[in-house]
């Protein structure tokens, strides 16, 4: 036998079921063995992506020369095993089985939600199990009621474990557990409260009966009267998979399924932020400002007419200079693009930007610049292959999500070690190897440390210089200059810490990722370039390496920059020197040469009287910018605010026109996630009330301003043919049915380290460091209008730890006042063991604190006192 041969049965094993043989890696089970084959086996407790229980007992087989029947779901096979999977024995066995399980199961199917999608009642069918020999005195047990967003009914729970898993092995909690309580055994939650529910709803989508469900959907209506439409989330920037589930022109649940890329698990935003969509606070009808000043509806005509007008007025007297524009990264590729393009080729201005601009923008361009590509390396599942994790500014499931899970699985399932470096704990720190627990602000300092501990520990990818890295002397010389003592000063850490999370990470098989605080840093150009330096140093961009991952928290962000909706580039980042008179052509119009203005250049510029005229789509300055009473003044001035968008948001109440739009499941296109997977979809729902489509509003206006160079409405193949040769970053080969634009092309090639100098943080009179961000049961601020989101968080707060409260006097949920030099606001006090003395954390989705009357700069944290209200 040759040295492979033996190799190969050392590893493999070939078995025989019902007859067929099969070769399968050693450790599957006979389960996955049958799968192979096209073979199916019963199961209830049985779940592909989570650890296998064996509680159920329907996958029993019989295995030749075993005298009892095996559990097919948790028996791995050995070479040379025989097993059959039906007999009438083995029926008998099954039928036995669930009858017995149905004595206690109440046979409330009539008013149960899970009725017509019920696992239970598919494997009775199946199996025939029409009468029960079995029986027995019921005792109900109480219906939990109490939970948020979620109802349990232990009454109807076969104790598969699905659930307990799902929210252990996948979410990271551990919210609930089997209660052991004899023959009244249930799933309960810990101590009889749902403190550590990530209220996310796997465990809905696991539970094979009605044991576990949504309360927002309860009694909405039977399963199957539901118009099913797949769907991407339109939430963070992981790119789930979804579906969408219609009836009477609403979205009434979101669910997602197993065998999708992210296996059918969302966060709380996926499955239950659709609320939003049916909120009453939906703008419906197009709206303009009489002679009275206040905000009348009006027809789609007159809206349109009167945007169309007021915008040929303005740029025909002051030119293409005086009108602006700001995007968002909530609408589609195709609907950025749209709006890009009538800034540029029907108003002759380059004067557009979006929030990008506070920090991922920035961050991306540094990113471009070192390694020739914006967003991740490679599609997100990558990371659960990686060998090391490293995971830095970010409190990740806030941010994403579905990038939390992945982590999870990378860490329990591939043994990989991560590390966390973040100025707060997170929910992920139970999986960290080590934590670097460095000040707030001090990020640039916390990632040059991490380098220069890799480089004196000589653990540098082996990688680089045969891929061809560039400047990595610059980089040493720099470090050279920083010593772990004043690192250390600075950032909190010490060198021994340093040098033991740089021996964890090792080298190649990496995975990077960087968040808010690293993009929102006061020093982000060196924070940014320090973590994409560690990137190359660590092999994480490399052939051997698992990527590179900036996440924003919107879900088109990284679509939206590729759509060139800023002033730097035309879309595919193509120059204005080399590109203009390409895309001119194309458009049919002369494209401006000269670099526009930013976002906060547009608003210095509505301050000097230089644009009159401001586009808003999708986006709400008076709530993100900072400095919210300089941001009114600003908007109060312009001739002319056109304000696009689902809400009434605080901007849209300042517009002089206000035309209604609709949401990701009202209208089709496509999304680009974090990790650079476009996906396409189609609208599930209609736009509710009057509200259009942003693509159709803008393709209208393009027509009415420029009829020779407009898109015709409908022509969808058209646009995305336009967009992929116009930009040059997309294949045109679509894994989804609908568009030609499929995953954004691999432009990677270019290795080029930076060097570091980090800027010494400064001290003022005010001793807290406030850090405004993402939290995780809302996103943005678009779920403060679902009331699912608002039931679990439904107010802003101010967390502070135990000691700086009891120092303040401050008790839990009393209310505090913190003051910057730029206002002063009050919040709830929420008492935490996250935060470090000294520290303050404020969630930046709730309009109503007006946060932005703290800040005066779009970097974190900002000194603020803080006294009891």
């Amino acid at each position: 036998m040759s040295h492979t041969e033996s190799s190969d049965k050392n590893t493999t094993a070939t078995v025989t079921i019902d007859g067929q043989q099969v070769t399968v890696p050693v450790g599957a089970t006979i389960l996955e063995a049958a799968s192979e084959l096209g073979i199916k086996i019963p199961t209830l407790c049985w779940l592909k992506k989570v650890s296998t229980t064996g509680a159920c007992r329907i996958c029993v087989v019989k295995v030749e020369g075993v005298e009892r029947f095996m559990t097919a779901c948790n028996t791995p096979v050995k070479d040379g095993i025989t097993v059959i999977t039906t007999s009438q024995e083995l029926i008998e066995t099954r039928k036995k089985t669930l009858e017995l399980m149905l004595v206690n199961h109440p046979l409330d199917c009539p008013i149960c939600d899970a009725a017509g999608e019920c696992d239970l009642q598919d494997t009775c069918y199946g199996l025939q199990v029409n009468k029960n020999k079995y029986g027995a005195d019921l005792e109900r047990l109480p219906i939990r009621y109490d939970w948020k967003l979620l109802e349990s009914d232990p009454n109807r729970c076969i104790l598969c474990e699905k659930c307990v898993k799902v929210c252990r092995e996948i979410v990271g909690r551990e919210a609930i557990k089997i209660v052991d309580r004899g023959d009244r055994t249930i799933i309960d939650t810990i101590n009889g409260e749902p403190l550590n529910c990530d209220f996310c709803g796997n465990c809905i989508n696991a539970c094979p009966t009605g044991t576990l469900i949504s309360k927002p959907f309860k009694f909405r209506g039977r399963p199957w009267t539901f118009d099913v439409t797949p769907g991407i989330c339109a939430f963070c920037p992981s790119g789930c998979e979804i579906e969408y589930h219609a009836g009477n022109g609403r979205i009434e649940r979101v669910t997602s399924l197993d065998e999708g890329f992210n296996r059918g698990n969302l966060c709380i935003n996926g499955r239950f932020g659709y609320a939003a969509f049916n909120s009453s606070g939906r703008l419906t009808s197009p709206m303009m400002k009489g002679l009275s000043g206040e905000q009348q509806k009006v027809t789609w005509e007159q809206a349109l007419e009167s945007v169309a007008a007021r915008f040929k007025e303005i740029s025909g007297i002051a030119g293409g200079a005086a009108v602006a524009g700001i995007g968002s990264p909530r609408v589609t590729n195709e609907e950025s693009y749209l709006f890009q393009r009538f800034f540029r080729a029907a108003l002759g201005s380059n004067n557009i930007d979006s929030e990008a601009r506070l920090g991922y923008l920035p961050s991306q361009v540094i990113q471009w610049e070192m390694l020739g590509y914006s967003g991740g390396t490679y599609s997100m599942d990558v990371i659960e292959k990686a060998a090391a994790v490293v995971v830095i500014g970010s409190d990740l499931k806030a941010e994403s999500a579905g990038f939390a899970y992945r982590v999870i699985q990378a860490v329990t399932k591939n043994d990989a070690r991560l590390v966390l470096a973040n100025s707060r704990i997170t929910s992920m720190n139970k999986y960290a190897n080590s934590f670097l627990q460095c000040r707030p602000g001090s990020e640039s300092w916390l990632v040059a440390g991490l380098n220069k501990a890799i480089l004196a520990e000589g653990l540098e990818s082996k990688t680089i210089q045969v891929e061809g890295a560039k400047g990595l002397d610059s980089l040493k010389t720099s470090l050279e200059a920083l010593s772990f003592q004043r690192i250390g000063e600075f950032s909190g850490i010490s060198e021994a810490q340093f040098r033991e999370a740089a021996r964890l990470i090792g080298s190649d098989g990496t995975a990077v990722i960087y968040g808010f605080d690293v993009m929102r840093s006061v020093d982000m150009k060196n924070a940014v370039t320090a973590t994409i330096d560690l990137a190359l140093l660590t092999g994480a961009t490399g052939t051997e390496g698992a990527g590179i991952y900036p996440l924003d928290e919107k879900n088109n962000t990284q679509g939206m920059l590729d759509m060139g909706v800023c002033p730097e580039y035309l879309p595919g980042y193509h120059t204005y020197e080399h590109a203009a008179a390409k895309f001119g052509t194309a458009w049919k119009s002369n494209v401006p040469t000269a670099a526009g203005k930013d976002l906060f250049q547009i608003i210095d510029a509505i301050e000097a009287g230089q644009i009159k005229a401001l586009y808003v789509m999708g986006s709400d300055p008076l709530h993100f910018f900072p400095d919210r009473n300089r941001i009114m003044k600003a908007l109060q001035k312009l001739d002319l605010l056109v304000v696009q968008d689902i809400f009434l948001t605080d901007t849209a109440r300042l517009a002089h026109i206000v035309l209604p739009a609709a949401t990701g499941a009202e209208k089709g296109g496509s999304f680009t996630s974090a990790d650079n997977r476009v996906q396409c979809f189609s609208a599930a729902v209609k736009p509710v009330g009057e509200a259009r489509c942003d693509a159709d509003i803008l393709m209208r206006l393009h027509g009415m301003m420029t009829p020779a160079a407009g898109i015709a409405s409908g022509s969808a193949d058209l646009l995305h043919h336009e967009i992929t040769e116009l930009s040059n970053l997309y294949s045109e080969v679509c894994d989804h049915e609908g568009c030609r634009m499929g995953r954004v092309k691999n432009r990677t090639g270019k290795a080029v380290f930076a060097p570091v100098s980090p800027v010494a943080p400064t001290s003022g009179a005010r001793n807290f460091l406030l850090t405004v961000g993402p939290v995780l049961h809302h996103n943005g601020s678009m779920t403060t209008w679902s009331d699912n989101n608002m039931l679990v968080s439904g107010e802003a707060y101010v967390e502070i730890s135990a000691e700086d409260a009891a120092a303040a006097g401050v008790s839990q949920g009393g209310f505090v006042k913190l003051s910057s030099d730029s206002g002063t606001v009050a919040l709830k006090a929420l008492l935490s063991d996250r935060l470090q003395k000294g520290a303050l954390f404020v969630p930046s989705h709730f309009r109503d604190p007006h946060l932005n009357l703290l800040t005066e700069s779009v970097s974190f944290p900002v000194a603020v006192s803080l006294a009891r209200a």
